[in-house]
């Protein structure tokens, strides 16, 4: 699998980090390094990002003990959960899906994304890797787990079409969120996005918008946006361990008026679907210590 696609090739132009890219682009591998596979199994959370049959986007929020995920061989990944009941994409991964995956260690300001393909097998899922690769520690809010209760039993998700007064007040306090995107020919990535609280700003009930921060220079969330517009994003509740879910689409914005201090652009995200899943989850975290970068 080629690293880039033509959407990444031209947002790497556009940027003048083309250069850049091709250098950081040769870390990307279709097998799992030792390394890798040792910081999948310290691992608590993941993120998956896939479509659901109607072709829409979503990222969901995996959780487990330490080693739920973990490689089984140079190319394999098991990941011994599926999205709760309720979850959009619940459904979508009983069968074969493209899949990005990112596993987040807050704590230690560490991240990894895996791109391959997805086949429910028993009660959880095994990832075919096509593309392993680390990425920076930059926007990353530190946090601790606090605690992981697997008796907890996840609230029935909440469906609506925009966004209430308490929606948009837990997304203007996030400091971190999750995307779910795809290239044109439907290869999912799942990415990390954090900032002070503010950075994801609600432009109404329907529309969000964030800042794009200088980062890899490989431009994966933004070429897949070239291309292919569908978009999903997961804001966690880090505390409660509730999640917002909310699918639609995304466009790139130029205009200089429209950047926050720090981006490169900005993306509107315009909402079609939000799920909702407030209250307790199992597993809970510590208050965030910002990055020191974040502009």
């Amino acid at each position: 699998m080629a690293p880039f696609h033509s959407g990444e090739l031209a947002v790497q132009r556009r940027m003048g980090q083309a250069e850049i890219a091709d250098r950081v682009g040769r870390g990307i591998r279709a097998d799992i390094p030792d390394v890798a596979a040792a910081f999948l199994a310290e691992q608590p959370m993941i993120v998956i990002a896939a479509a659901d049959a109607a072709g829409r986007l979503w990222a969901s929020e995996l959780v487990g003990p330490a080693g739920f995920v973990h490689a089984v061989d140079a190319d394999t990944i098991a990941v011994d959960a599926r999205p709760a009941e309720g979850d959009p994409l619940r459904e979508a991964l009983t069968r074969p899906a493209r899949v990005g995956m990112i596993a987040l260690q807050p704590q230690r300001r560490r991240r990894m994304r895996v791109n391959g393909s997805a086949t429910a097998v028993g009660t959880g899922l095994r990832i075919s890797t096509d593309q392993v690769y680390a990425n920076c520690p930059k926007y990353i809010s530190r946090r601790q787990v606090e605690s992981y209760r697997p008796d907890v039993v996840p609230p029935p998700p909440r469906h609506a079409t925009e966004l209430d007064a308490g929606q948009q007040a837990a997304i203007r306090a996030a400091d971190a969120f999750f995307v779910a995107t795809a290239d044109a020919d439907g290869n999912a990535d799942a990415s990390h996005r954090g900032g002070n609280p503010g950075f994801l700003q609600v432009l109404s009930p329907t529309r969000l918008r964030w800042p794009d921060y200088r980062g890899n220079s490989m431009f994966m969330t933004l070429g897949n946006l070239t291309v292919h517009p569908r978009c999903g994003i997961l804001v966690p509740d880090w505390t409660t361990g509730g999640t917002l879910q909310l699918t639609g689409t995304a466009e790139l914005r130029w205009e200089h008026e429209t950047f926050a201090v720090g981006a490169q652009c900005s993306i509107d995200f315009t909402i079609t679907e939000i799920i909702e899943r407030s209250g307790a989850g199992p597993l809970h975290w510590g208050p965030p210590e910002f990055s020191p970068v974040n502009p």
